[in-house]
């Protein structure tokens, strides 16, 4: 008498089976990949000084997608929200100006706050903020009429949006240029490096491995 398995296998080869196995184990793989990328955790890479000293060129982070919300794919419409965006938050979002490429700011505003920026000292609500992570590394004070990087506002922030800046005050191209972040656009919170490479110095900066991003 044949066995059960012997006839569920019946007129297949063993290579043929183990190959459909290994095939169908790599198609589970894939799966759980993207949804794990879709949905729960995605790794970014830093290409910009944009963020200096937080995070450093070659700096390669885990982003949590689901701290916000879990958002229905290409729509991103979020359809379970879990929590709203907090002032100092270090966010990935879709740039406004073109959305095929990511951006990574802190959130410096959220919705009913009230910006202004005066000879690069930033208030939030009337009162004056001073981020520790901020840094200025240009003396010279520009005009609004020049640029908005040092002076700027007063503003509102409005519903379901962000008002962002890059640590690197005098080095980021953020909401004072382009306005605001929308919460559709955010792709998550940044919350850990897990790899860093010194692309100047051709070294793994391994002092910065494992950093919790506050």
């Amino acid at each position: 008498m044949k066995s059960d398995h012997a006839v569920e296998n019946a007129g297949e080869s063993p290579k043929k089976g183990a190959l459909r196995e290994n095939i169908e184990a790599i198609l589970v793989a894939i799966v759980i990949a993207l949804f794990i990328r879709t949905f729960v955790v995605q790794a970014f890479k830093i290409p910009s000084g944009s963020m200096k000293q937080t995070l450093q060129i070659g700096d390669h982070i885990l982003v949590n997608k689901f701290v916000y919300g879990i958002k229905i794919p290409y729509l991103r419409k979020t359809i379970v929200p879990i929590k709203k965006p907090q002032r100092g938050d270090i966010v990935v979002f879709k740039y406004p100006v073109d959305p095929n490429k990511d951006f990574i700011k802190r959130v410096v505003g959220i919705p009913g706050d009230m910006i202004e920026i005066r000879d690069k000292k930033l208030t939030v609500n009337g009162e004056r903020v001073n981020h520790e992570h901020g840094i200025y590394t240009d003396p010279r004070i520009l005009p609004a009429h020049i640029r908005p990087r040092d002076n700027f506002g007063p503003i509102t922030v409005p519903d379901s949006a962000l008002f962002v800046m890059g640590d690197n005050r005098d080095e980021s191209f953020d909401s004072r240029f382009w306005g605001f972040v929308d919460y559709k656009a955010l792709n998550g919170k940044a919350f850990i490096v897990y790899w860093s490479w010194d692309k100047e110095n051709f070294g793994v900066r391994w002092s910065r491995l494992g950093r919790i991003l506050k």
